[in-house]
């Protein structure tokens, strides 16, 4: 569930891409119309005779079809960058026939995926007058790609003034469309295509009175994600007067090129392979992706994975969403090592709306009602669930409530999973009801849903919700008020805190790769916003806006790649493993309190689970001192681990040579990747993990680095050598690490966590901090 904290509950983009079927399975074989199909090839199989592979494609198009088809329209994409193959328009029947065909890899159904800053770049300590804005020029020469729901061009974040002319090295375009042309594009939006025909072989064609067949933005999503990451600055910048400010995006001079792969409700994952293809052929110096696959399948079956690794070989650098499914433990997607898997996290604003009850107590409460306010006018309060005989009146669903018991009164409402607050408020309004009090779940913790409303409203945790239900119960003619006087305020709370929707580990797939990676602000990000919707979404809502506040692990994924692509300007050599490395090790595990980032949930500590190795800290990224590099080969080498298929390990890595795990160095488990963070999996046959890291000092120089460790309680960490010399810069060395159970795995012990970290600390020659965070389990 996106659990957007905005002036809509903006569902997150989540894939179904579980359906995909290699060559060597069976597909349905039930007939039926034509769907789209992602079809993997061996590029290098190709008849002499054919001088295109597009050419090839089609010939394997009419072979499978006969001549009741026309290759030409049946054909939707052919793949040749981050990937090899094409997408097709086909029956089941023409499938499995495809399956069948030499050089075909595997046969994937086009799958569904589904829709799910004025303050944070000073709460990421980012200055103009020193550190990484002005040591970087601002990514002045930097191109961002942004897959996501397309743009709004003419936003004020996307004004080119002051930018130089466009870089000389890129290769892309302005792509006409409805409402949409070449003027569009300026030297801030260099770039603007769109991938529709996944989209429209399942739907048909796009409704234009519900998107614009075009680059043009319809939904506010990809606005929002393209200006938090390279957003020109904009003063004045406020929601409803809300978060006013000067918004500004991260890199705010980089360049960026957006490509729309998502359309009204649905993604489609032929459209999304696409348009990395275009991406990284076009010249993209990073990707941003606030898209997820929401099944636990193999990464050869996974698009997002084998487009990345594609880009990554590249250089490109590739930053998703972990996905908003938190925080339940291991519903946590994009786990692919090569893919910068971004968490959420808060800042020190806050929108307080505090209920006050008519027995004089207050409760904490968060809105953006901007409107008529009920003053200290105490007014009637009810409990959705007595006010109506629906099951369903606790959770104010639509025609659930009975006029005749809410009108003129606050109503209270408990949140649901995958509802919309918004949408609560819309009910309880039509029903009569004068203002609304959102309880949380018990599972949210102290997050409190922060939206937009259309009428006086807030939202309180769930502590606070059982005690006014006590209240309620307890009292012959309960009143309350709401004191939603659209008041901002910074810098008197505590943060960041993880939000309690931000996707958690274990990894489901491999648990031996620890994800999250890191995080970064989610909740309430105050960023561009599309004019052609409303802050709400809701049709009844007419308000049009410039800046909406939501919240989301797609908020977040474009504040880490904002911050790389920082970092790449200043580093210009560094490939996208070092610079995650970066990030990774020089992020923070405190808050602006100097205490342990806490979890809204608990309210206690955060783990490695949650947070990654901790919360992305920019000035520090651009000198870690040492870093984990990884080459091509050691992701090959990662895949064989996993025991895939020669053939499946060519559908990512494209080339049969690079599919060979007896070509490689030895790999024996996942964990040995030379990965920033380590995250160890104890069996009851094997208490003792053994693994080797490979540093590349990065620094000014010659150092002396001296290991520190934190041991989980239950286990021996043992580091050697204990000391690491380099004389000099891009030197390596290596060391060797032990993790040595005390306590034996079994079913008691099953699913038992702890946690620890590991300090490389520069003693002589600089005061750099490498920091790794260890995560244990036993099953």
């Amino acid at each position: 569930m996106e659990n957007t904290v905005a002036c809509y509950i903006l569902v997150f983009i989540i894939a179904a891409l579980a359906c995909g079927v290699p060559c060597s399975e069976a597909l349905d074989t039930s007939e039926s119309a034509k769907q789209s199909y992602i079809v993997y090839m061996d590029k290098s199989m190709k008849p002499k005779h054919f001088s295109l592979h597009q050419h090839w494609y089609s010939s394997l198009i009419d072979e499978v079809s006969g001549s009741n088809s026309d290759a030409t329209e049946m054909l939707l994409y052919a793949y040749n960058t981050v990937t090899h193959g094409f997408a097709a328009k086909l029956t089941t029947t023409e499938a499995e026939a495809m399956e069948n065909t030499d050089g075909c890899l595997a046969v994937f159904p086009d799958s569904v995926y589904r829709l799910h800053t004025t303050r944070t770049p000073d709460f990421l300590g980012l200055s103009s007058s020193h550190g990484l804005w002005p040591l970087s020029h601002y990514a002045d020469d930097i191109i961002v790609g942004v897959l996501d729901t397309g743009i709004w061009p003419e936003s004020k974040s996307f004004n080119d003034q002051g930018l130089t002319q466009i870089p000389a090295r890129w290769k892309g375009e302005c792509e006409v469309g409805a409402e949409f042309n070449a003027s569009h594009c300026n030297n801030k939006i260099i770039g603007a295509r769109y991938f529709v025909k996944g989209y429209e072989a399942k739907y048909g064609h796009v409704h234009e009175k519900r998107s614009y067949r075009s680059p043009r933005d319809s939904d506010g999503h990809g606005t929002h994600t393209s200006s938090t990451v390279a957003g020109s600055e904009v003063p004045g910048s406020n929601l409803l007067g809300f978060a006013a400010g000067t918004a500004r995006g991260i890199a705010t001079k980089a360049r960026l090129a957006v490509y729309k792969v998502c359309w009204p409700g649905d993604c489609l994952g032929s459209d999304l392979l696409a348009g990395m293809e275009a991406a990284v052929s076009d010249g993209v110096d990073l990707l941003s992706l606030s898209i997820a696959d929401d099944s636990v399948v193999p990464y050869y079956k996974d698009a997002i994975a084998v487009g990345a690794l594609g880009a990554i070989e590249k250089g490109v650098f590739v930053s998703c969403a972990a996905g908003n499914a938190g925080p339940t433990p291991s519903m946590i997607y994009n786990t692919a090592p090569w893919i910068t898997t971004v968490g959420a996290s808060t800042i020190d604003r806050e929108f307080p709306a505090p209920v006050v009850l008519g027995n004089g107590k207050n409760y904490r409460g968060s809105s953006l009602y901007k409107g008529k306010t009920l003053g200290n006018k105490q007014l009637p309060l009810v409990y959705g669930k007595t006010a109506s005989s629906n099951e369903f009146a606790n959770l104010c669903l639509k025609e659930s409530l009975d006029s005749n018991m809410v009108s003129g009164k606050i109503v209270l409402c408990d949140f649901g999973e995958k509802l919309e607050t918004t949408v609560m408020g819309l009910v309880v309004r039509e029903a009569g009801g004068a203002g609304m009090i959102i309880v949380n779940r018990p599972a949210d913790g102290e997050s409190l849903w922060t939206d937009c409303h259309l009428l006086p409203a807030t939202s309180v945790d769930f502590k606070s919700g059982v005690e006014i239900k006590a209240y309620i119960n307890s009292t012959k003619n309960p009143t309350a008020t709401i004191k939603a006087e659209g008041m901002t305020v910074v810098g008197k709370t505590r943060a960041p805190v993880v939000a309690s929707f931000s996707s958690r580990g274990p990894n489901p797939l491999v648990p031996e790769i620890l994800k999250p990676d890191l995080i970064a602000p989610g909740v309430n990000v105050l960023a561009a916003w599309s004019g052609h919707v409303s802050p709400t979404h809701l049709t009844s809502d007419k308000r049009r806006v410039d800046y909406n506040i939501i919240s989301g692990t797609s908020m977040a994924c474009p504040h880490v790649t904002g911050i790389a692509a920082l970092v790449l300007a200043v580093h210009s050599t560094w490939t996208p493993a070092v610079i995650k490395s970066a990030l990774m090790t020089s992020s923070l595990p405190f808050d602006n309190s100097k205490r342990l980032i806490s979890e809204s949930v608990t309210a206690l500590p955060a783990n490695a689970f949650a947070i990654g190795a901790g919360h992305v800290n920019p000035s520090a990224s651009i000198d870690p001192g040492l870093v984990y590099d990884v080459e091509f080969d050691d992701y090959v080498s990662f895949l064989c681990s996993l025991n895939y298929t020669k053939s499946q390990i060519h559908i990512l890595t494209r080339n049969a040579k690079a599919s060979s795990c007896t070509d490689l160095r030895s790999q024996a488990e996942p964990g040995d990747l030379n990965y920033p963070s380590f995250s160890v999996v104890f069996h009851p046959l094997n208490l003792v993990r053994a693994t080797r890291r490979t540093v590349t000092n990065v620094g000014g120089g010659s150092c002396v680095y001296e290991v520190a460790l934190e041991n989980p309680p239950s286990v021996n960490i043992v580091v050697e050598p204990r000391t690491l010399v380099f004389k000099e810069q891009n030197e390596k060395a290596s060391y060797t690490v032990r993790f040595e159970s005390k306590i034996t795995s079994h079913h008691k012990s099953g699913g038992h966590e702890e946690f620890g970290q590991i300090w490389w600390k520069c003693v002589k020659g600089g005061t750099q901090i490498v920091r790794s965070p260890v995560a244990i389990s036993w099953q």
